[in-house]
């Protein structure tokens, strides 16, 4: 049975970060991935970095800013590393509001990231129709988050993979099927081609991690099915994303992309009528103008959610040498440098200045 200081079960976006994190740390890193299964999430993802828009508490909130804030010299380091461009992009998401209840929850929303030192600022009708004017007339206003932005996930998982390898980690095309422990310390993983001994174990399967063999607890994280689809968006428009509660309508290059919904319908990542009909009305009440372009083409994602909607990061509470890293949910890709990070100073028992105590995993 082969040995290494590290496995990440699970080679998405997530367990790419946490591989390069361990790997630059100067650990034996070796990374399970047997490739995208049907519904992954990461390369179903629209890579927003949407950190002021939707995290609902204080805690998350400073977690998901202080994530997007290490995109910018991370981009820089694996541009320089890797050659890969992830193409940050960081101009602003607008979230608009149709009705007066919504735009007193958004005013309030304002208030309250200014309190805590954040940008942010209340746009009026007639602002946003000055600044965004393919967004529907009806709306009454919005909120702006200019330092939040949008990067390209494919680009990202390549880059971080790429840098992980570069730094010694080896990828293997196989799947862990559970965690091998003696007593209350973890001895490695079982995979679909044999057994692989390590001291650590980071969990980073998304929504399959709770199908893993031989864990301590229940993991609480459950697929939510979440459907996207593009269509044109014409040449010279500026870029742009708005939002509209859990609807989206993020521009990237010659496409727009607009998601998403929220299903909970298990392991079925199928894109139905419903969904695209669901998808067709988002984009007509936020870009009206775009309403009647037909969809380019669609696809869907089964993001791992908790049932209080926040992460698993961290140790587990009895088994030595098993990490968490999943249920990210709709925010896998604004989390997942935040993450890496976390994971590998926690690997190598560093002192950390960040208090992730809202992402530790519950029992």
């Amino acid at each position: 049975m082969s040995g290494t200081d590290v496995v990440i079960a699970g080679g998405g976006i997530i367990g790419a970060a946490c591989a390069r994190s361990a790997a630059r740390r100067g650990l034996r890193v070796v990374v399970c991935d047997p490739g995208p299964l049907p519904g992954a999430a990461s390369p179903a993802s629209a890579g927003m970095l949407a950190a002021q828009i939707e995290p609902d508490d204080d805690a998350m909130l400073a977690l998901a800013v202080r994530a997007r804030d290490l995109y910018g010299p991370l981009a820089a380091d694996l541009r320089e590393a890797t050659g890969i461009d992830i193409g940050l992009w960081r101009a602003g998401i607008l979230s608009v509001a149709f009705d007066e209840a919504r735009a007193d929850a958004l005013q309030a929303e304002v208030a309250r990231q200014r309190q805590a030192g954040l940008r942010c600022d209340w746009l009026t009708a007639g602002e946003i129709r000055q600044g965004w004017p393919g967004v529907a007339p009806e709306c009454l206003g919005g909120l702006f988050a200019p330092e939040d932005g949008a990067l390209d996930p494919a680009a990202l998982h390549r880059a971080l993979m790429a840098d992980a390898v570069g730094h010694g980690a080896e990828r293997r095309p196989v799947r862990v099927t559970a965690v091998r422990k003696d007593g209350a310390r973890v001895t490695g993983v079982a995979t679909t081609a044999g057994d692989v001994a390590a001291a650590h174990v980071v969990l980073a399967a998304g929504a399959w991690a709770p199908q893993i063999a031989g864990l301590p607890v229940d993991l609480a994280v459950d697929p939510v099915r979440g459907q996207l689809a593009s269509l044109p968006w014409p040449g010279g428009a500026p870029r742009a994303v708005v939002f509209d509660r859990h609807s989206y309508a993020l521009a990237r290059g010659d496409e727009a992309i607009v998601g998403s919904t929220m299903e909970h319908v298990g392991f079925d990542p199928s894109v139905t009528e419903e969904g695209l009909a669901r998808l067709r009305v988002a984009i007509g009440r936020l870009l009206p103008w775009l309403a009647d372009r037909p969809f380019t083409r669609s696809w869907a994602g089964l993001r791992p959610i908790a049932p209080d909607g926040r992460p698993s990061v961290g140790p587990d509470a009895g088994l030595q040498g098993l990490w968490y890293a999943t249920g990210h949910g709709r925010s896998g890709i604004l989390l997942a440098a935040l993450t890496g990070e976390i994971i590998g100073a926690l690997l190598q028992s560093e002192p950390t200045e960040i208090d992730w105590t809202a992402m530790r995993p519950r029992t």
